[in-house]
């Protein structure tokens, strides 16, 4: 049985040429952001419906960590985590530009209903492991984007310890843990696929209303 799913954290800018790509400022720590439960969905092949009328949406592919148990200081990503997922954190990038050039916060760019696929989780197979494993995100067919936990600006464990200290962390909570260069623009009919190493997770297909 599935874990029922509390808060979604989402890291930004937590690859350096993702960081470049948008012209963006270097972080000096995790910069989270939060996404409602409604942003959930399962990235299970479905066709998802995403605003057509709100400029230009984007794809961000991530591994997504689902945490099983609450929170102690000191305790191990390999302890915490139950889950492994690869997800899409869907973007409305101009109405995420106009937010930013008023110091606004990012929700209505982030947030906003199915902006999170996720794939059905799979056993996390521990921080090491997971090193030897690049994930990709596959569109219409043609590789976009490709990433490993090694190229994180922030790795596994400080990202869960900030996040626990700055907002409490506990089971069934997940965090979007950033996501590698290559993101762009969803088309009407796109198909995406979300990969780790050789195993396809999941995926879906988009549908601009």
């Amino acid at each position: 049985m599935m874990t029922t799913i509390k808060n979604i954290y989402c890291v930004g800018r937590n690859y350096t040429e993702h960081v470049s790509e948008l012209n963006n400022a270097m972080p000096e720590a995790p910069m989270l952001f939060l996404k409602p439960t409604h942003a959930f969905v399962e990235a299970d092949g479905r066709e998802i419906e995403l605003p057509g009328d709100k400029g230009a949406v984007h794809f961000e592919a991530e591994l997504v960590i689902r945490i099983g148990k609450p929170y102690e200081k000191g305790m191990s990503a390999d302890e915490l985590i139950d889950g492994l997922g690869l997800g899409l954190d869907f973007t409305l990038r101009d109405v995420q530009s106009t937010l930013k050039e008023k110091g606004h916060p990012w929700l209505r760019a982030k947030g906003f209903p199915a902006s999170a696929p996720v794939t059905p989780f799979i056993e996390f197979p521990g921080v090491e492991s997971l090193k030897s494993m690049d994930f990709t995100l596959v569109k219409n067919g043609t590789e976009a984007q490709r990433g490993n936990i090694q190229q994180m600006i922030f790795d596994l464990q400080h990202i869960i310890d900030y996040t626990a200290e700055s907002f409490g962390l506990g089971e069934g909570d997940l965090i979007f843990t950033g996501t590698p260069k290559g993101v762009g623009p969803v088309a009407d009919g796109d198909t995406f696929s979300l990969r780790l190493g050789d195993n396809v997770l999941g995926g879906c297909r988009t549908a601009l209303k």
